[in-house]
């Protein structure tokens, strides 16, 4: 499926359309340049899922969990400060299996090998200063 949005309000509004269809047990992988709004769209995700906080990129902790509705949690991380996952990857492993938890990881590639195939990745492109082009693929391994 492929999104075209025209600015920062159409990407909020687009991730909360997606948020708002999740159930728990989701990873969804943002793949995309610095600045071509991954934090961005992941703050709209957390407006579907009922969270109020204030979403910031986890890219100097690593990772921020929010509570959500339903007794979800979203659990945001990011992985451009790091050249090896290192023991994060046993807790991200640990998150990837909890069926209470949407897992959203940034900069994924550093923890490509754990990651299931059974995900949903959204490459986020610039068209324009502002505009973007989301491309969502789900791969669902029966």
């Amino acid at each position: 499926m492929i999104i075209d949005v025209n600015n920062e309000q159409e990407m909020i509004s687009t991730g909360k359309r997606i948020g708002a269809l999740l159930n728990g047990g989701e990873i969804i992988e943002l793949i995309g340049d610095v600045g071509s709004g991954k934090t961005t769209l992941t703050k709209g995700l957390a407006l579907g899922l009922a969270i109020h906080d204030n979403i910031q990129s986890p890219s100097f902790t690593i990772n921020r969990l929010y509570k959500c509705r339903d007794g979800l949690i979203l659990a945001h991380y990011d992985f451009y400060r790091l050249s090896d996952a290192g023991i994060m990857a046993n807790e991200i492993s640990e998150t990837l299996n909890d069926n209470k938890t949407i897992t959203v990881i940034e900069w994924g590639d550093i923890v490509e090998k754990i990651l299931p195939a059974d995900r949903i990745s959204i490459r986020i492109s610039a068209l324009t200063e502002s505009s973007r082009r989301l491309e969502i693929n789900y791969d669902y391994v029966a």
